[in-house]
């Protein structure tokens, strides 16, 4: 029986603290989905079929080097629902800071007591990783600023698409 993930995110950008925990995953997981969060009021600076690729892109390596199988899929309920749907056991959170923390421990609880079944597991970044955030991340591009040490170069390429294309 391969033990299943679910590691939510919205993944706009997808950075090199997602691949980071989408590596180590690998050590605790047979198959990753990768559950891109769909809000349909709100705007992200990469479409949804953008992300998709993007991830898929970015994870072939992952994928090829520890032989996890890694998909991934939208969803626009709750997190514990979409991971239940996906039969998953566990959902994987990354954790950056003592904020981080205290949300997604708050997180994890109230998905507990939903689906007692499904438990989750928390992943501090690694140092190189911890500082990055996809909303930073944005917030340099679209101020003219280098991303390329935050983002893997597929990500780049995209996100100055995507801000070339806004302009």
């Amino acid at each position: 029986m391969s033990r299943i993930g679910f590691y939510p995110g919205s993944f706009d950008p997808t950075t090199n603290g997602h691949l980071d925990i989408i590596k180590r995953s690998a050590n605790l997981v047979d198959h990753l989905v990768l559950g891109i969060g769909v809000h349909h009021g709100k705007k992200g600076l990469l479409s949804v079929d953008e992300k998709i690729a993007l991830l898929n892109e970015v994870c072939n390596e992952v994928r090829q080097s520890t032989g996890m199988t890694i998909t991934v899929e939208t969803f626009d309920n709750l997190a514990v629902d979409a991971a239940k749907k996906a039969g998953a056991s566990v959902i994987i959170r990354g954790l950056r800071d003592a904020t981080d923390f205290d949300y997604e421990v708050q997180m994890g609880q109230m998905n507990a007591a939903m689906m007692p079944k499904i438990e989750t597991i928390f992943l501090a970044a690694s140092p190189s990783t911890r500082m990055i955030a996809s909303s930073l991340v944005k917030q340099i591009a679209k101020m003219g600023g280098d991303i390329s040490s935050f983002v893997p170069a597929q990500a780049m390429k995209m996100v100055q698409a995507a801000l070339n294309n806004n302009s």
